[in-house]
């Protein structure tokens, strides 16, 4: 990924979806020759010269101030997510060459970590990285989760099984929505660690084999993954409508522990127990492997 590409690609679609009215800019008759705000009317909201802004949109961050950054956010109306991606994006720009060799979190979880999995009998929970690698489970983790586990797009990966598995569209119920979620959540891994290989491939591999994935990629949408509801289709149990935590394990960089309720009483609390009864009976491996290769 071309990292000046990145930074030009964010700005302009953010100033492209921001018209003068939500800017509280005047608007005068006429038709108006490009799409949302003008780069003199971005420049003017966020305090700089047309040339300076110009510079930035053409890719160069480079000795940006943080205060720049801050009143360019405010310009242009970043949400959270995209505060921190242009933020990152501005890191990368003025990172030694040490830092970006960092790598990105790796695919190993660590015993202790299992076993706080496993001590969840009730929820369903597993742990990923940021390239949505599917590393370790509890069994009722693993029995939610079945159709990633078991597709044939390897190793397990949200991402790869939403966009080139079919058995994603039957699986989550709200398809689009979750195909949207997956690739801002990729775009600002990618914002974080722009020379991760393995991300890198990975979007690489989905561009190439998935039309879906390409146009949303192009959107250069970004979102954080902290809470939110979860609507599945699951082949044994049925309808499920869940809420998920996403949780970082600040021990483990770039890895993150998603666990999984419903509403007590509710129908899918008693699909989450018959699951549950299905996960124990089963002839199913009890979690993801922890050493980098996943189950067949």
């Amino acid at each position: 990924m071309d990292h000046r590409s990145e930074i030009r690609d964010f700005l302009t679609t953010r100033r492209a979806r921001l018209t003068p009215e939500q800017a509280g800019l005047p608007v005068f008759g006429g038709t108006r020759r490009v799409v949302g705000l003008r780069r003199e009317e971005v420049a003017m909201l966020a305090g700089v010269s047309v040339d300076y802004y110009t510079r930035l949109e053409r890719g160069n961050l480079a000795g940006v101030s943080d205060g720049v950054l801050e009143s360019l956010a405010r310009a242009l109306q970043l949400d959270d997510a995209e505060h921190a991606h242009l933020f990152d994006l501005a890191r990368t720009a003025n990172a030694s060459p040490a830092t970006r060799r960092r790598p990105a979190g790796g695919r190993r979880v660590r015993p202790a970590v299992q076993r706080i999995l496993d001590s969840m009998v009730a929820i369903p929970a597993w742990v990923r990285n940021g390239r949505l690698d599917l590393l370790a489970a509890n069994a009722l983790g693993r029995a939610l989760y079945a159709p990633v586990f078991d597709s044939p797009a390897r190793p397990a990966n949200t991402a790869r099984f939403t966009f080139l598995d079919p058995a994603s569209r039957d699986f989550y119920a709200d398809w689009d929505r979750t195909a949207g979620d997956i690739v801002a959540i990729l775009r600002a891994q990618a914002g974080r660690h722009p020379y991760d290989r393995d991300l890198t491939a990975l979007i690489g591999e989905l561009s190439t084999r998935s039309e879906d994935f390409r146009v949303r990629w192009a959107a250069h949408h970004v979102k954080f993954h902290r809470t939110g509801g979860k609507r599945l289709r699951h082949p044994v149990v049925g309808e499920l409508d869940l809420q998920y935590e996403a949780m970082e394990l600040i021990a483990d960089e770039g890895l993150t522990m998603l666990a999984y309720t419903a509403e007590p009483g509710s129908p899918s609390a008693d699909a989450l127990t018959l699951l549950a009864s299905w996960a124990a009976t089963a002839d199913r491996p009890q979690a993801a492997p922890t050493d980098g290769t996943h189950p067949g």
